[in-house]
């Protein structure tokens, strides 16, 4: 790969991470297609879904670090979103199942990551277009309950499945936390941003378990995402919750399109 190469990985990078700060996604929902066809498209580069899920994996950990740090930055000053309680609970779950998903990722075939990845697209596309009922939009935690049981169940199965194609799985854990769990949005999106951080830890540590990764590119990756996820986390905090959800319902269903349609062309 040659400077333009590692120039579009920046760039690939600065974009997913800055929709992870503004939406409390990890930006693999955004990165995974852009990652696979985007270097091809401008021939500077070709990644399998494999590298391509490592490269993902890499980038949704830093940005997701830097945006963890963002908000927890702007909490000194405002009042805080983060539930550690949720936290702690959906933490542990997700943890061990993107371990073992990533782990297990290095025997699967590149079509099978592909077709999960779909799937989760459309799960979580559908998901958003679901009616929020009985979903509060105060913000004050102590106030804010959950099934527990629930929430770590979820955290589990969001985690095997994302640590497969190397997401953080918040493009299907927040769907799940606003219309599952009933908790309110602006909460959703910063807890959601702390646990797919603990799910990037596990998934990391399995992919170099299994080794392989494209080491430059995803340097170039990570260093874009560093810049653009506390840009995106600032950006957040002056726009309305319900076009944070109708924007990320649209984000999700574009995505799903255009992985199905590489699947079936």
């Amino acid at each position: 790969m040659d400077t333009a190469g590692y120039f579009i990985m920046f760039l690939i990078g600065l974009i997913g991470s800055f929709f992870s700060g503004l939406l409390g996604i990890g930006g693999a929902i955004i990165n995974y297609p852009l990652l696979l066809y985007i270097p091809d498209l401008l021939h500077v580069g070709n990644f399998t879904p494999k590298e391509v899920s490592e490269i993902s994996m890499f980038q949704v950990f830093f940005s997701s670090l830097a945006g963890v740090l963002a908000y927890k930055k702007q909490s000194k000053n405002e009042k805080p979103l983060m539930h550690k309680g949720l936290i702690s609970n959906m933490g542990i779950s997700i943890l061990i199942g993107s371990l073992a998903g990533s782990v297990s990722s290095k025997y699967l075939p590149s079509e099978t990551i592909n077709i999960i990845y779909g799937v989760l697209a459309v799960i979580a596309a559908i998901m958003m277009m679901v009616p929020n009922r009985g979903s509060r939009e105060d913000t004050d935690l102590r106030a804010i309950s959950y099934n527990h049981v629930t929430a770590s169940v979820a955290a589990l199965l969001v985690g095997i499945v994302s640590g497969i194609v190397g997401a953080g799985g918040s493009f299907i854990l927040i769907p799940i936390m606003l219309t599952v769990l009933k908790l309110p949005t602006r909460v959703t999106v910063a807890s959601s941003l702390a646990i797919v951080f603990i799910s990037a830890i596990g998934g990391v540590t399995g992919k170099l378990i299994g080794g392989g990764i494209p080491l430059l590119p995803t340097m170039f990756t990570i260093f874009g995402s560093v810049i653009g996820a506390p840009i995106g986390t600032r950006v957040s905090r002056y726009l309305n919750v319900k076009y944070l959800r109708v924007a990320l319902a649209v984000l999700i269903a574009a995505t799903a399109i255009k992985i199905w349609w590489g699947i079936i062309a």
